[in-house]
């Protein structure tokens, strides 16, 4: 089906296409030699244990029953989990770590995937697979492991998680394999029970949900009650994504606050940081909260830590926020910056795609993703 750019074992072979992998991606190279703790890996370097984890998920039968499309998914997912260990890679006293490289490898896979056209629900799975991949060896140790296999509900299918999970440790070498497996199926009994096994967990509402993460000891049942005294729209996305398009369209005559339009009065470079910028882009907020008035912040918000204080700004007046998430394929998306008045230096968007995060479900009420013009669903 090609949706993804990875050959994917297919029947009745079910063989690994190695060598066309790596023919594809030079990126593996920097898995080879890439050390592991052998206390967790004593199977050898990154590169040895990828293979090992790909091969182990082609002989699933779990696996094997799946649709194709789910199958390559999850094949997709496997080659990509540890694909940032080579850049987290550090020796700390003595002892080899690489972490933070789950997170580092989701945003690897965007940016992979998306130069690939690969479908954005697609994608955002596989993002969020790479994400949570050691999520299921150590969630029930949480004191909130139900409001955590909540939120991971929200971007990504548990139940594929356990797989790719099961996976990970058949493709290692360690002395606690036993007792890790044993982990992964009390995670998947867990998520069945609590209603978020095979999809998210749902909640009344929208701001029901929305409540439920910002507070500790939420019922998920409970109803929340609309009390907004106003709207105010986020929008996020990359330059050249569509976000002046969209307010055009939808949104015209709404008044805008633009990090682009006070740049230009405070003639900034874009990409940069601008604590100026922000700082008066804030008080024009105020302003508006003040009077009541919706409005549109419209800037790139690319991450989960640029968006959240904004949210948190809008909340604390009572304001109803809806975060509007805009997207367009990669040649699109250059090919606009390109012809703009002011185009934004491919260094600098190189660096906002480092940190290039998908808002999720439970960062505003209302969340919608636009590709390519389209509404879209995150969830498959």
């Amino acid at each position: 089906m090609n949706l993804f750019p990875f050959p994917c074992p297919a029947p009745p072979s079910w063989r690994v296409e190695w060598e066309e992998l790596t023919r594809r991606f030079e990126w593996f190279e920097a898995m080879k030699g890439c050390p592991q703790d052998v206390r967790y890996h004593s199977e050898g370097d990154v590169w040895t244990h990828a293979r090992m984890v790909c091969e182990a998920m082609a002989a699933m039968p779990e696996w094997r029953d799946l649709p194709e499309s789910q199958r390559e998914l999850l094949f997709a997912a496997a080659v990509l989990h540890d694909s940032a260990k080579p850049v987290c890679t550090r020796v700390e006293e003595g002892r080899i770590t690489s972490r933070g490289h789950s997170r580092r490898g989701a945003l690897l896979a965007r940016r992979l995937l998306w130069d690939h056209s690969t479908p954005f629900a697609l994608r955002e799975q596989v993002c969020a697979l790479v994400r949570h991949h050691q999520s299921p060896y150590h969630l029930l140790d949480r004191a909130d492991c139900e409001r955590m296999a909540f939120l991971m509900s929200q971007t990504v299918r548990c139940d594929w998680l356990a797989i790719l999970a099961r996976a990970d440790l058949l493709g290692r070498h360690c002395a606690d394999e036993a007792e890790l497996l044993d982990r992964v199926e009390l995670f998947a009994e867990f998520c069945r029970e609590a209603g978020c096994w095979n999809g998210p967990r749902t909640f009344p509402s929208g701001l029901s949900r929305f409540e439920y993460f910002r507070a500790e000891n939420r019922d998920p049942l409970y109803h929340a009650h609309e009390q907004s005294q106003v709207e105010v729209i986020l929008m996020s996305g990359l330059p050249g994504s569509g976000k002046d398009t969209w307010i055009q369209t939808n949104m015209p005559g709404t008044p805008q606050i633009s990090l682009d339009a006070i740049r230009e009065q405070h003639d900034d470079v874009p990409g940069r940081e601008q604590g100026a910028v922000v700082q008066a882009a804030r008080e024009l907020a105020r302003e508006h909260l003040r009077s009541g008035r919706p409005f549109i912040w419209n800037a790139t918000n690319l991450s989960r830590e640029r968006r959240a204080p904004l949210v948190d700004l809008f909340t604390a007046y009572r304001a109803r926020v809806r975060i509007i998430y805009v997207e367009a394929a990669a040649a699109d998306l250059f090919q606009r910056n390109r012809t703009r008045s002011a185009p934004v230096p491919m260094a600098a968007i190189e660096r906002m795609m480092q940190r290039w995060e998908v808002p999720e479900p439970d960062e505003a009420p209302h969340v919608e993703w636009w590709i390519d013009g389209m509404p879209q669903s995150l969830n498959l």
